[in-house]
Protein backbone atom coordinates (compact mmCIF):
# COMPACT_ATOMS: atom_id res chain seq x y z
CA UNK A 1 0.00 0.00 0.00
CA UNK A 2 1.14 3.51 -0.63
CA UNK A 3 2.52 5.59 2.05
CA UNK A 4 1.29 8.71 0.78
CA UNK A 5 -1.61 8.69 -1.69
CA UNK A 6 -3.31 11.90 -3.43
CA UNK A 7 -6.96 11.38 -4.50
CA UNK A 8 -8.37 13.69 -6.95
CA UNK A 9 -6.52 16.70 -5.93
CA UNK A 10 -7.79 19.83 -7.83
CA UNK A 11 -6.98 23.10 -6.49
CA UNK A 12 -9.24 26.49 -7.54
CA UNK A 13 -8.06 30.10 -7.26
CA UNK A 14 -10.65 32.25 -8.80
CA UNK A 15 -11.79 31.44 -12.32
CA UNK A 16 -7.82 29.26 -12.56
CA UNK A 17 -7.79 26.16 -12.16
CA UNK A 18 -4.55 25.39 -10.91
CA UNK A 19 -4.60 21.64 -10.23
CA UNK A 20 -7.25 19.60 -11.37
CA UNK A 21 -7.84 15.85 -10.10
CA UNK A 22 -4.24 15.00 -9.55
CA UNK A 23 -3.79 11.01 -8.28
CA UNK A 24 0.00 10.93 -6.84
CA UNK A 25 0.95 7.76 -4.77
CA UNK A 26 4.47 7.10 -3.15
CA UNK A 27 5.67 4.18 -1.29
CA UNK A 28 8.30 3.56 1.06
CA UNK A 29 11.62 3.01 -0.49
CA UNK A 30 10.39 4.84 -3.71
CA UNK A 31 11.52 8.31 -5.20
CA UNK A 32 8.56 9.71 -7.72
CA UNK A 33 9.48 12.38 -9.64
CA UNK A 34 6.64 15.41 -10.30
CA UNK A 35 7.91 17.19 -13.18
CA UNK A 36 6.25 19.56 -16.05
CA UNK A 37 6.31 23.07 -17.38
CA UNK A 38 6.79 26.17 -15.46
CA UNK A 39 3.11 26.86 -13.70
CA UNK A 40 2.11 23.16 -14.27
CA UNK A 41 0.82 23.03 -10.31
CA UNK A 42 3.93 21.14 -8.97
CA UNK A 43 4.30 23.33 -5.96
CA UNK A 44 1.05 24.02 -5.71
CA UNK A 45 0.37 20.02 -5.12
CA UNK A 46 2.92 20.18 -2.91
CA UNK A 47 1.57 22.87 -0.39
CA UNK A 48 -1.47 20.68 -0.85
CA UNK A 49 0.39 17.94 0.89
CA UNK A 50 1.86 19.43 3.34
CA UNK A 51 -1.04 21.33 4.41
CA UNK A 52 0.10 25.03 3.27
CA UNK A 53 -2.95 24.77 0.43
CA UNK A 54 -6.44 23.92 1.54
CA UNK A 55 -8.03 21.84 -1.49
CA UNK A 56 -11.14 22.89 -3.43
CA UNK A 57 -11.48 19.16 -4.05
CA UNK A 58 -9.93 16.03 -3.30
CA UNK A 59 -8.09 13.71 -0.37
CA UNK A 60 -4.81 13.35 0.77
CA UNK A 61 -3.77 10.41 3.14
CA UNK A 62 -0.96 9.16 4.90
CA UNK A 63 -0.41 5.55 5.41
CA UNK A 64 -4.30 4.99 4.70
CA UNK A 65 -5.31 7.27 6.97
CA UNK A 66 -7.38 10.48 5.78
CA UNK A 67 -5.15 13.15 6.53
CA UNK A 68 -7.09 16.43 4.43
CA UNK A 69 -8.27 18.35 7.89
CA UNK A 70 -4.60 17.93 9.52
CA UNK A 71 -3.15 21.00 9.77
CA UNK A 72 0.77 21.69 8.49
CA UNK A 73 2.29 21.24 11.66
CA UNK A 74 0.16 18.13 12.42
CA UNK A 75 1.15 16.46 9.34
CA UNK A 76 4.87 17.68 9.79
CA UNK A 77 4.39 15.68 13.47
CA UNK A 78 2.61 12.46 11.18
CA UNK A 79 6.26 12.05 9.55
CA UNK A 80 5.90 14.71 6.31
CA UNK A 81 9.06 16.71 5.71
CA UNK A 82 9.42 19.13 3.00
CA UNK A 83 12.11 21.48 1.32
CA UNK A 84 11.47 24.42 -0.64
CA UNK A 85 12.51 26.27 -3.92
CA UNK A 86 14.31 28.38 -1.98
CA UNK A 87 16.62 28.04 0.75
CA UNK A 88 14.76 28.76 4.31
CA UNK A 89 17.86 28.33 6.71
CA UNK A 90 18.39 30.13 9.75
CA UNK A 91 21.61 32.07 8.46
CA UNK A 92 22.99 33.18 11.57
CA UNK A 93 23.30 30.14 13.41
CA UNK A 94 25.70 27.20 13.04
CA UNK A 95 24.93 24.54 10.41
CA UNK A 96 25.36 22.44 13.70
CA UNK A 97 22.36 24.34 15.08
CA UNK A 98 20.06 24.37 12.39
CA UNK A 99 19.68 20.47 12.47
CA UNK A 100 19.95 20.61 16.68
CA UNK A 101 16.63 23.33 15.85
CA UNK A 102 15.23 21.03 13.96
CA UNK A 103 15.86 17.76 16.20
CA UNK A 104 14.46 19.95 19.20
CA UNK A 105 11.12 20.42 17.54
CA UNK A 106 10.72 16.44 17.09
CA UNK A 107 8.91 15.71 20.31
CA UNK A 108 9.05 11.87 19.09
CA UNK A 109 12.92 11.76 19.16
CA UNK A 110 14.53 10.07 22.34
CA UNK A 111 18.03 10.42 21.68
CA UNK A 112 20.18 13.86 22.26
CA UNK A 113 19.39 16.58 19.67
CA UNK A 114 22.93 16.91 19.43
CA UNK A 115 23.71 13.14 18.56
CA UNK A 116 21.08 13.50 16.13
CA UNK A 117 22.72 17.10 14.51
CA UNK A 118 26.06 14.84 14.25
CA UNK A 119 24.72 12.09 12.75
CA UNK A 120 22.78 13.86 9.94
CA UNK A 121 25.56 16.30 9.28
CA UNK A 122 28.11 13.13 8.89
CA UNK A 123 25.20 11.62 6.32
CA UNK A 124 24.64 14.27 4.11
CA UNK A 125 28.98 15.59 4.10
CA UNK A 126 28.78 18.11 6.45
CA UNK A 127 30.76 17.44 9.23
CA UNK A 128 33.63 19.38 8.25
CA UNK A 129 31.73 22.85 8.41
CA UNK A 130 29.15 22.41 11.20
CA UNK A 131 30.78 25.36 13.07
CA UNK A 132 30.26 27.30 10.35
CA UNK A 133 27.58 29.82 10.03
CA UNK A 134 24.63 29.03 7.54
CA UNK A 135 24.87 31.87 5.39
CA UNK A 136 28.28 31.62 4.80
CA UNK A 137 27.54 27.73 2.82
CA UNK A 138 27.81 27.42 -0.93
CA UNK A 139 24.16 26.62 -2.63
CA UNK A 140 25.28 23.06 -2.81
CA UNK A 141 26.04 22.78 0.70
CA UNK A 142 22.97 24.91 2.01
CA UNK A 143 20.44 22.50 0.30
CA UNK A 144 22.38 19.43 1.68
CA UNK A 145 21.81 21.35 4.83
CA UNK A 146 18.03 22.18 4.71
CA UNK A 147 17.90 17.95 3.69
CA UNK A 148 19.66 17.43 7.01
CA UNK A 149 17.66 19.40 8.28
CA UNK A 150 14.56 17.82 6.99
CA UNK A 151 15.83 14.43 8.20
CA UNK A 152 15.88 15.80 11.40
CA UNK A 153 12.11 15.59 11.74
CA UNK A 154 12.37 11.71 11.27
CA UNK A 155 10.03 11.61 8.13
CA UNK A 156 8.24 8.55 6.28
CA UNK A 157 7.65 10.91 3.62
CA UNK A 158 10.08 13.41 1.65
CA UNK A 159 9.05 16.15 -0.15
CA UNK A 160 12.34 18.10 -2.06
CA UNK A 161 10.82 21.21 -4.05
CA UNK A 162 13.89 21.22 -6.88
CA UNK A 163 16.67 20.46 -4.70
CA UNK A 164 19.38 20.17 -7.21
CA UNK A 165 18.72 23.86 -8.40
CA UNK A 166 22.08 25.70 -8.06
CA UNK A 167 24.15 23.05 -7.95
CA UNK A 168 27.52 21.83 -9.91
CA UNK A 169 27.15 18.93 -11.84
CA UNK A 170 29.50 17.24 -9.08
CA UNK A 171 27.42 18.10 -6.31
CA UNK A 172 24.20 17.01 -8.12
CA UNK A 173 25.62 13.62 -8.69
CA UNK A 174 26.68 13.69 -5.06
CA UNK A 175 22.81 14.45 -4.20
CA UNK A 176 21.08 11.80 -6.42
CA UNK A 177 23.37 9.27 -4.14
CA UNK A 178 22.53 10.66 -1.28
CA UNK A 179 18.59 10.61 -2.21
CA UNK A 180 18.67 6.91 -3.42
CA UNK A 181 20.82 6.14 -0.30
CA UNK A 182 17.80 6.66 1.75
CA UNK A 183 15.05 5.24 -0.60
CA UNK A 184 17.00 2.06 0.23
CA UNK A 185 16.97 2.68 3.70
CA UNK A 186 12.85 3.05 3.48
CA UNK A 187 11.90 6.56 2.90
CA UNK A 188 9.61 7.69 0.76
CA UNK A 189 10.66 10.51 -1.80
CA UNK A 190 8.47 12.79 -3.46
CA UNK A 191 10.47 15.22 -5.98
CA UNK A 192 9.90 18.30 -7.92
CA UNK A 193 12.59 18.92 -10.74
CA UNK A 194 13.36 20.97 -13.61
CA UNK A 195 16.76 18.71 -14.04
CA UNK A 196 15.52 16.17 -16.84
CA UNK A 197 18.67 13.63 -16.85
CA UNK A 198 18.21 13.92 -13.08
CA UNK A 199 15.13 12.63 -12.70
CA UNK A 200 15.61 10.17 -15.02
CA UNK A 201 18.22 8.49 -13.36
CA UNK A 202 16.98 8.97 -9.70
CA UNK A 203 13.71 8.15 -9.83
CA UNK A 204 11.28 4.74 -9.96
CA UNK A 205 8.02 6.27 -11.04
CA UNK A 206 7.76 9.55 -12.63
CA UNK A 207 4.02 11.90 -13.17
CA UNK A 208 3.87 14.91 -15.40
CA UNK A 209 1.85 17.86 -14.71
CA UNK A 210 1.07 20.27 -17.64
CA UNK A 211 -1.98 23.28 -17.00
CA UNK A 212 -2.66 21.41 -13.89
CA UNK A 213 -3.34 18.16 -14.88
CA UNK A 214 -1.68 14.93 -15.17
CA UNK A 215 -0.55 14.47 -18.34
CA UNK A 216 1.11 11.18 -17.59
CA UNK A 217 2.39 8.96 -15.80
CA UNK A 218 4.87 5.88 -15.90
CA UNK A 219 8.39 5.14 -15.09
CA UNK A 220 11.43 6.93 -16.68
CA UNK A 221 11.67 4.62 -19.86
CA UNK A 222 7.97 5.42 -21.10
CA UNK A 223 7.86 8.88 -19.87
CA UNK A 224 10.73 9.55 -22.44
CA UNK A 225 8.45 7.28 -25.26
CA UNK A 226 5.43 9.53 -24.39
CA UNK A 227 4.81 11.77 -27.34
CA UNK A 228 2.58 13.76 -25.28
CA UNK A 229 5.34 14.28 -22.78
CA UNK A 230 8.04 14.99 -25.47
CA UNK A 231 5.54 17.78 -27.25
CA UNK A 232 4.49 19.13 -24.24
CA UNK A 233 7.70 19.72 -22.08
CA UNK A 234 10.80 16.86 -22.86
CA UNK A 235 10.91 18.05 -26.53
CA UNK A 236 12.95 14.98 -28.68
CA UNK A 237 15.77 14.66 -26.67
CA UNK A 238 15.04 14.30 -22.94
CA UNK A 239 18.41 12.78 -21.93
CA UNK A 240 20.31 16.16 -22.67
CA UNK A 241 21.81 18.55 -19.92
CA UNK A 242 19.39 20.93 -18.67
Amino acid sequence: MPILETQEISVRFGGHMAVNSVDLSVEAGEICGLIGPNGAGKTTTFNVITGLQAPTRGRIRLDGQDITSLSAHKRARSGIARTFQRLELFGSLTVRDNVRTAAELNRTMARPVGDVADELLERVGLTGVDNQRADALSTGSARLLELARALACTPRVLLLDEPASGLDEGETDRFADLLMELARDGLAILIVEHDVPLVMRMCDHLTVLNFGEVLASGTPKEIQKNQAVLDAYLGQDPGAPG
